[in-house]
């Protein structure tokens, strides 16, 4: 029924070498959730009692519940849209409009084939999740509740990245506005709730918001309303997405064929009177032909580094790159109204209340800079460009440099915004914490250092995404592998870290009974990582980069976390997590960029070293 796209996708997906391994790192991923949250909360010193079992098994149900929900959304994004501006990139996808496949096989096609492998990982799940049933807590239809939300909210952000790129003829475009509408959107369904009422005072805006928000309605799941009777707000959301999910789709397959193919030049016919009388036209033929290679306007200067050059001056990245950056403002103003309303909070200042602004915004920072280097390469390597780039007489390090710099430069929005609001908060005595009544001049020195740790690691960050995203892209010739390991790993150490933030804080800041847990996840952490680094050509230093990058990465979380607040005295100075840091993933781009600057083709598999067979 969905035509042979799907067909090929149910038939090719058991085959590929990461299909059993993914499955069984999300069952050992949940094991250790489970063993840590255990430790959490009850710890191997003694017997627990019935009561603590159950406790045990729903909060093990919300976390993973959680978890699973935040990884569903981003890659389900993802995945959809990758699998259609990959296409695009290749030149493939105009073919499939020239076959007789009608269009909503190819849409469809497109859409459940790249959310088949996630909607697989979520059938793994599902038994876990059925075996909290014999912890007592949470009651069997809850785990449906759950499984469902799981699923609709799986198609609904691959029908919204399946959208974007079907619209968009960039990969960049389409990842960043994908990954920015659906944050768009979880910020309007959030503020529904506190706008609603203002409007329409009458109406039950809680069980909307559960309609209409994936978070609020798994929230209902994992805490049943008290009140109220007819359908539950799982089931409302399930099916107000299903028909979310059946509006865009929709639309996608109203406008296949009128974005696609975009850009393409229009040929004019020939002239009536040519055509009767071609001897009358022989010279302004002439004229034409030798105007065919001349470009319009005033020649423009090319710098002396011309992929910097080009990544600057030209529209390598699509015709319309205000409109992503339009977004992107969107979504850091409503980030912000609702971070700086946690400052000024009538019941007092919460802790880490720096933490509600700079946390999202660096986040998403982080995704839209490493998005925009690894699809520098792709871009160039799907369209059949970057092999006839590399055979010219640009230098390694013009190239490497120019598309560095290039990629800072293109996202100089995204990088320049947490900086300032690290600024704001620092104006506002939030990183350090200060008596009330402290005068001005005291606040901002008191919050000078840490304002220097953080505005220095979000530099060293953005270094390391960019750098990422670049050696990735170089090393792997699957574009969308390529993509998926880039993103996947800043997802993962942001996710990471905010997982053992939440164990840390739930266990009232101690990390002394987690120790085991904790070093499975940096076992894990340094796996993937050097997975993503160098796992077809490793090497002494990209080693070292994996194994120190993620202890730095828990080092500062531990040393901010001591004693539940920022600034306090058990906290170490600011300025000892960052050195570390900033020493850690300074040396991962070092180990990153020096073989490509010094040893261009060897890096990229092109040429073997000496000693090499």
């Amino acid at each position: 029924m969905l035509g042979p796209i799907f067909s090929r996708e149910v038939v090719t997906v058991p085959r590929r070498s990461g299909h059993y391994p993914q499955r069984a790192a999300l069952v050992g991923l949940l094991c250790i959730l489970g063993v840590t949250t255990w430790q959490a909360t009850i710890g191997f010193a003694r017997d627990a009692t019935l009561g603590e079992t159950a406790n045990f098994g729903l909060l093990l149900f919300q976390i993973v519940a959680f978890v699973q929900l935040f990884l569903t959304l981003f890659f389900a994004t993802l995945s959809a849209a990758g699998a259609v501006s990959q296409e695009k990139d290749r030149r493939t996808f105009v073919l499939l409009l020239l076959t007789d496949l009608r269009d909503y096989e190819i849409v469809l096609g497109k859409l459940l084939g790249a959310l088949l492998p996630i909607l697989i990982l979520l059938f793994v799940s599902v038994p876990v999740l059925a075996l909290l049933l014999l912890l007592g807590g949470i009651d069997p239809e809850q785990v449906l509740q759950a499984v469902l939300v799981l699923f609709a909210s799986a198609i609904a952000a691959g029908s919204l990245g399946g959208l974007v790129a079907l619209w968009r003829d960039k990969t960049y475009q389409a990842l960043a506005l994908s990954v920015l509408f659906l944050v768009l959107y979880v910020c309007v369904s959030q503020g529904v709730g506190t706008v609603g009422p203002m409007l329409v005072a009458d109406w039950d805006w809680p069980t909307i918001q559960a309609w209409i928000d994936p978070f609020v309605a798994m929230l209902s799941v994992l805490e049943p309303p008290t009140t109220g009777a007819g359908l539950a707000p799982a089931y409302g959301f399930v099916l107000v997405t299903l028909a979310f999910c059946a509006a865009l789709n929709g639309i996608g397959i109203w406008g296949l064929r009128k974005w696609n193919p975009s850009g393409e030049p229009i040929m004019q016919r020939e002239s009536s009177s040519a055509a009767e009388d071609p001897e009358s036209n022989e010279a302004v033929e002439a004229e034409k032909r030798a105007r065919a290679h001349a470009a319009p306007g005033d020649a423009r200067q090319v710098w002396a580094n011309p992929v910097l050059w080009r990544e600057i001056r030209t529209l390598a990245y699509g015709r319309r790159p205000l409109l992503v950056k339009f977004a992107f403002g969107i979504v850091l103003a409503l980030i912000l109204y609702f971070a700086v309303n946690e400052l000024n909070r009538p019941g007092g200042r919460p802790a880490f209340a720096a933490a509600y602004g700079l946390v999202p915004v660096a986040v998403l920072s982080l995704l839209l800079v490493a998005a925009q280097a690894v699809t520098s390469i792709t871009s160039e390597r799907d369209g059949a460009a970057l092999d006839v780039l590399l055979v010219t007489d640009v230098s390694p390090k013009e190239f490497v440099f120019g598309k560095l710099l290039g990629v800072l430069y293109n996202t100089k929005e995204y990088i320049v915004p947490p900086l300032l609001l690290a600024g704001f908060y620092a104006v506002r005595g939030a990183l350090a914490r200060t008596p009330a009544g402290t005068p001005p001049g005291d606040v901002l020195a008191a919050n000078f250092g840490p304002l220097v740790a953080v505005a220095g690691a979000l530099i060293v960050l953005f270094g390391f995404a960019t750098a990422l995203g670049l050696h990735v892209s170089l090393r792997i010739t699957q574009s969308r592998l390529a993509i998926g390991h880039t993103l996947g790993t800043v997802f993962f150490l942001s996710t990471g870290t905010l997982i053992s933030i939440y164990l840390i804080v739930i266990n009232g800041g101690s990390f002394g009974n987690q120790w085991f847990s904790f070093l499975a996840f940096l076992v894990l952490g340094i796996g993937g990582l050097l997975y993503v680094l160098s796992a077809d050509r490793p090497s002494p230093a990209l080693t070292l980069a994996s194994v120190v990058c993620p202890l730095a990465m828990f080092y500062c979380v531990v040393n901010v976390l001591i004693g539940g607040r920022p600034g306090a005295e058990e906290s170490a100075d600011p300025l000892v997590p960052f050195l570390a840091l900033g020493a850690a993933f300074g040396f991962a781009v070092y180990a990153m960029l020096f073989p490509l600057v010094t040893e261009f083709d060897v890096a990229l598999g092109r040429t073997a070293q000496p000693n090499e067979s």
